[in-house]
């Protein structure tokens, strides 16, 4: 059934539940926009907050504009809308990279879209960069969550202690590298915000410690000694004696692809986050072209590892600045 097309109040809900989404250094590339006829929302990349040092292809962006992009959809559903995309990766911010439709009602009597209500998780979804406890994610949970991101498009592989060890390890060779990039630290060090308030990256709140053991590669925001003076280096604690992590997965590796990965995160983010599980990104491993096709293990057949998940239970993790509405929804002049 077609139904009139969201007010502005919708429109301010659904651009506040995208807003929520992850991005690298918190740095909210995404902008939202209703079309002429008010019954589709385009998505847009703010390419003007890229990180590109860091993500040159663009990579990372799409997959944070993926993230929005579930968190739209499932605030569609809670408005009682049944959202449809398109994907349409444009080029240089001139075009959106999706579209959702939501110009149909959503029957009362339909079953969750998405297995279950994913709404009640989508503000406090956080990253939580502490240790977590040596607790098992049982294996049920496990499953739900891959079925998650299959059904996004993805396919996320939870490691066994080899694969495990084996991600570690180049993800410590990639922080070591990272922590020795000029260029790297300067781009990453403007992400900082150790001083409130602030509408995007990374509060000092945020930062969280360093594995007193070496064993679990956290990247440092700060840098290696000396960082910046306002903001001292973080505490170190001990971590899961080994964590668990998933690697999350996609046959291609363009554009499209990346916008499915971002989804598939959130919507296992999401899910984690309703089973009491927080999460984090190790992502120092798939920055550098050399490190990131040696994440895959060869069994699990081809594919592209987009993303290292690190899962379990522990605190959660703070919240992080958000962008007001107003400066990444654009309204109609009057409307």
């Amino acid at each position: 059934m077609i139904q009139p097309g969201p007010t502005p109040d919708e429109l301010r809900a659904l651009a506040a539940a995208g807003g929520a989404a992850p991005s690298l250094h918190n740095s909210q590339p995404w902008r939202f926009r209703p079309s002429a006829d008010l019954r589709r929302l385009e998505v847009f990349a703010d390419y003007r907050r890229a990180v590109p040092v860091t993500d040159p292809d663009g990579r990372a962006l799409h997959i944070s504009v993926g993230a929005a992009l579930l968190n739209l959809r499932v605030a569609a559903v809670q408005l009682g809308r049944d959202p449809v995309v398109r994907l349409t990766p444009g080029s240089a911010g001139r075009d959106p990279l999706a579209v959702v439709d939501l110009s149909a009602r959503r029957p009362a009597d339909a079953p969750p879209p998405f297995g279950r209500d994913l709404y009640p998780a989508l503000f406090r979804r956080h990253s939580s960069r502490e240790p977590f406890t040596n607790r098992d994610v049982p294996e049920a949970v496990l499953g739900e969550l891959a079925a998650a991101a299959r059904a996004e498009g993805a396919a996320m592989a939870v490691l066994e202690e080899a694969g495990v060890r084996r991600v570690l390890d180049l993800t410590a060779e990639a922080e070591a590298r990272i922590a020795a990039d000029v260029a790297r630290q300067a781009e990453t060090r403007s992400w900082l915000r150790p001083e409130a308030p602030a509408v995007d990256g990374i509060p000092a709140s945020a930062l969280g410690p360093q594995d007193h053991d070496a064993r679990v590669p956290m990247r440092s925001f700060t840098g290696r000694p000396p960082g910046p003076a306002t903001l001292p280096q973080p505490p170190t604690a001990r971590f899961e004696a080994l964590p668990q992590l998933a690697t999350l997965t996609t046959h291609g590796d363009r554009p499209a692809d990346w916008l499915r990965a971002g989804q598939a995160m959130e919507r296992v983010w999401l899910l984690a986050t309703l089973y009491g599980l927080r999460l984090s990104v190790l992502h120092q491993a798939v920055e550098w072209p050399d490190t990131r096709p040696l994440l895959r293990d060869p069994e699990e057949g081809p594919g592209h590892v987009q993303l290292v998940l690190r899962c379990g239970y522990g605190p959660p993790g703070p919240a992080t600045p958000r962008r007001p509405v107003d400066d990444i929804l654009d309204l109609p002049q009057g409307y």
